[in-house]
């Protein structure tokens, strides 16, 4: 879909009259432009219209809207801590990628938890785990889950402290040095990655910092409601991230470059495509135009000969462009990262989304427990 639609495609889309058209670009609910060729004519946002023609299609039936809303529909949960809008990810109204260019993962918690300052991701006293890495996230943030207290009752500066200290576990399970440097410094020591590289680390924490209501957000947010502890919601977090989906798709993207370091990546993309899966780190629904958070990524690192062989071909093939994933990929193959870097990144970048949605949803009160739409066999 292009970004901007003309009077007619938009009407065509809309199936409304022009005075309709204009009653939405009056009350905000349509961009217009004027049109670059002929500044007499106006140009119409695309994705403005397809979410009202997705709107208009469901109707009025409840559950049409609710059951929409689970997969890329209507904001279903009330919440000020991140947004996409118009191609822009935006924490608390702050640009997510402007921050991502000198911010720290903490500072950006701090944005994020409308903390006064920084909250410091100091290492626990004993020694690192080992071997670090995916299955040590998971045991730590465990065992942190089985001995925490439950978060309901619990003042906001509580919830927060105990959840730095869950971000400072899982980052020292994930293999960050001890010390007091900021995580992204200790991260890049762990991995023995020089000054350069903990740069291009810090700019990739602050962009997966959160993304809205994603699913391993949701998830926490859902465990949040039970009353769950701090680690337990970020446990879920965690577990949801796994899947091939979802975090687990830099799994994928590096099979995918691997592919194309062996066959060309022509090849390796018409091989993928060919047994009808979907072709990772490439197109992105919140984004027709591209992944801001990959641009801003892939401008700060080298991209190496492969991969950019890999963005030209999929391009040329599917016309989408590389999202995070793909970035990440870039990112772990040019400073040499462990091949499940991109997973790990994503775990702790999300991390400090996670929590700030875990207190939102404790202060809210509410529990997250939709009807289910009964379609088996009546009694």
């Amino acid at each position: 879909m292009s970004e901007w639609l003309s009077r007619q495609e938009a009407l065509e889309r809309l199936r409304v009259r022009p005075q309709t058209l204009y009653a939405y670009v009056s009350r905000g609910r349509i961009g217009m432009r004027p049109d670059e060729t002929d500044p007499r004519r106006s140009r119409y946002r695309a994705d403005d219209i397809a979410a009202l023609a997705t709107r208009r299609a469901r109707g009025r039936s409840p559950s049409a809207i609710a059951e929409s809303a689970i997969a890329w529909g209507e904001p279903s949960i009330a919440t000020a801590i991140s947004t996409v809008v118009h191609g822009r990810l935006i924490y608390r109204g702050q640009d997510a990628v402007a921050l991502s260019r000198s911010a720290t993962l903490e500072e950006t918690a701090a944005v994020l938890w409308t903390l006064a300052e920084p909250e410091a991701f100091k290492a626990p006293s004993s020694q690192a785990p080992h071997p670090v890495g995916r299955a040590s996230a998971f045991a730590q943030l465990a065992l942190l889950a089985s001995q925490g207290r439950p978060s309901l009752g619990r003042s906001v500066t509580s919830l927060c402290t105990e959840a730095a200290q869950t971000v400072a576990a899982l980052a020292q399970s994930l293999g960050a040095a001890a010390g007091k440097e900021p995580v992204h410094r200790r991260l890049a020591q762990g991995w023995s990655v020089d000054d350069a590289g903990a740069e291009a680390i810090r700019c990739a924490l602050v962009l997966l910092a959160d993304h809205e209501l994603n699913a391993s957000t949701f998830a926490a947010r859902v465990a949040a409601s039970t009353g769950a502890s701090p680690a337990a919601c970020l446990l879920a977090g965690l577990a949801t991230l796994s899947g091939p989906r979802h975090g687990g798709a830099g799994e994928a993207v590096m099979q995918l470059a691997e592919d194309a370091a062996r066959h060309g990546a022509d090849a390796a993309i018409r091989r993928w495509l060919g047994h009808d899966r979907p072709l990772p780190a490439f197109g992105h629904p919140l984004y027709p135009d591209g992944d801001p958070r990959a641009t801003a990524l892939l401008a700060a690192i080298p991209v190496d000969e492969t991969l950019q062989q890999l963005e030209k071909a999929a391009i040329a093939m599917t016309g989408a462009r590389p999202n995070i994933d793909f970035a990440l990929a870039a990112l772990t193959r040019g400073l040499g990262l462990p091949r499940d870097a991109p997973f790990q990144l994503f775990a702790l970048g999300r991390s400090v989304g996670w929590a700030a949605h875990m207190v939102e949803q404790i202060m809210s009160g509410s529990i997250i427990r939709p009807r289910g739409r009964y379609e088996g066999l009546s009694p």
